[in-house]
């Protein structure tokens, strides 16, 4: 069914994969942009470094409620099919725009996050590392905004709007060595993360989007399945162990 997927991850020398929240809606974490997405919810607002600052209080009402959905939530099969590809030496890494950490969790090694992440935070004054755990223990006794022994706000490890994008330089450049790119449940409009697969597109590589609506990137992609990356993965992952088997292929 994958067999194009397949032939192009078997053929290529350094593969990665280039993730969005559209990989961790069935771990029930809602994505942003989609029908039910968090930024018909909530206005973008609320996850800038200027509402940070002007409104401290309200900014930890919204991450913490997003913190706690985070951690409550388990890798699904498309997080633990990245990792297997990983281990079958088919995949040289994970580049996720995602902060849940789910990627990690689901076995993969590789991952760099663009992003950040919502399980460290640190004190936006003397950059004291904390645990986020902590931070909401914090704020479960309340303590909002979460205050360092310094006086300064503390403020989870992610890229907020305003914010440059943490790692981008290493993440373009891993997508300058890449021949090819699996783009799953990513909208593929988000800049400067998008240059990511474009890099590995202009430089003759393939691009593979896995994604359940349309994206910039679809007409000049090889292959294009709209369909949940949960259900896609873990075939590929079953058809491309099946090739190596008949071929002999470790």
């Amino acid at each position: 069914m994958y067999e194009k997927i397949v032939e192009y991850l078997l053929s290529s020398s350094y593969q990665i994969a280039f993730t969005g929240a559209g990989i961790s809606t069935s771990s029930g974490i809602p994505d942003f942009r989609g029908p039910n997405g968090l930024w018909k919810v909530y206005s973008p607002e609320v996850a800038s470094v200027e509402f940070l600052r002007e409104n401290p209080k309200s900014f930890w009402e919204f991450y913490s409620t997003r913190m706690r959905g985070l951690f409550e939530a388990s890798p699904n099969p498309a997080h633990k099919a990245l990792a297997e590809m990983e281990r079958m030496g088919l995949l040289k890494c994970v580049i996720t725009q995602n902060i849940d950490g789910l990627h990690q969790k689901g076995g993969s090694r590789n991952v760099i996050e663009i992003h950040g992440t919502m399980t460290r935070s640190h004190c936006s004054d003397c950059f004291e590392p904390f645990k986020s755990e902590e931070v909401l223990k914090m704020i479960d006794s309340g303590q909002n905004p979460p205050l360092c022994k310094c006086g300064g706000v503390i403020r989870p490890d992610v890229v907020l709007f305003g914010e440059p994008v943490k790692e981008i330089e290493r993440a373009l450049e891993i997508a300058s060595m890449a021949d090819m790119v699996l783009a799953i449940g990513t909208s593929l409009t988000v800049y400067p993360a998008n240059l990511v697969p474009r890099v590995i597109k202009e430089n003759g590589g393939r691009l593979v989007v896995i994604n359940m609506e349309e994206t910039p990137l679809d007409d000049i992609a090889d292959e294009v399945i709209r369909d949940k990356a949960e259900k896609v993965l873990p075939m590929i992952v079953e058809e491309l162990k099946s090739k190596i088997n008949v071929n002999g292929k470790s």
